[in-house]
């Protein structure tokens, strides 16, 4: 195995710079047609919640005491970790009656979010149809909602957002996909190229004899093939 100079490497990509096209050009057509034809689109839609002061609260005033700020962030980690819980989401699919919505599909597509030093909750609910996550995450909210007030005896869980249906699939992203395998052709052909190119002991020149054996080439035989019959034409 011998090591190349940079001139060499360039020299061995441009010379095999139709394998190098064809092969990212291949790639490329793969990445499209699995973001176009192949790959299911998904939809992701979101519901905002808050906790705020509860309508069961001794306090009379009207505005939220630090004492209820305080309540509530520790019950945000809590009530996140019930959003998904089975007591919550078969009372979402007996509601709602989609067809092939199974719980254990539904749990996997529903993510809980709990802001960061705030009491504000996101269920985002993921889906092949925009209208069924939409309705999946306003339905979630408002089973929680009840279930909260049944386990705490609480009302302080409000709708900050209901959710809409997104038009504009979450999982599909082409662009990012022919760019991937773009940059990955390149690399992963030229490398090969390089690879092959390094293993490979045969000499194909004069100049590679001299450049081995440190010693000039005096002459040279042509190629005779024997396979030309007597009378026939050399090419």
């Amino acid at each position: 195995m011998e090591e190349l100079d940079l001139k060499e490497i360039f020299g061995i990509i441009w010379e095999k710079k139709k394998i190098i096209i064809v092969f990212t050009l291949i790639l490329v057509a793969i990445a499209t047609i699995y973001s176009f034809i192949i790959q299911t689109p998904k939809y992701k839609s979101t519901i905002s919640l808050i906790l705020a002061r509860s309508e069961n609260s001794e306090e009379t005033a009207t505005s939220v005491t630090t004492t209820d700020i305080t309540i509530n962030q520790k019950l945000v980690s809590t009530y996140s970790d019930i959003v998904k819980r089975k007591s919550v989401l078969r009372p979402v699919i007996a509601n709602l009656q989609i067809a092939n919505l199974t719980e254990d599909e539904l749990k996997s597509n529903v993510t809980v979010t709990a802001k960061e030093d705030t009491e504000v909750i996101e269920i985002t609910v993921s889906n092949e149809n925009p209208e069924y996550a939409a309705k999946i995450a306003n339905e979630i909210g408002a089973v929680f909602s009840e279930k909260i007030k049944e386990i705490y005896k609480l009302n302080n869980v409000y709708t900050l957002d209901y959710a809409e249906p997104d038009d504009v699939p979450y999982n599909i992203k082409p662009m990012k996909y022919i760019m991937i395998a773009f940059i990955g052709g390149l690399f992963i052909s030229c490398a090969c190229i390089l690879v092959m190119s390094l293993f490979d002991t045969t000499v194909k020149s004069a100049e590679e004899i001299e450049k081995s054996l440190k010693i000039p080439v005096i002459s040279q035989m042509p190629y005779y093939d024997d396979s030309i019959k007597k009378g026939g034409k050399k090419r």
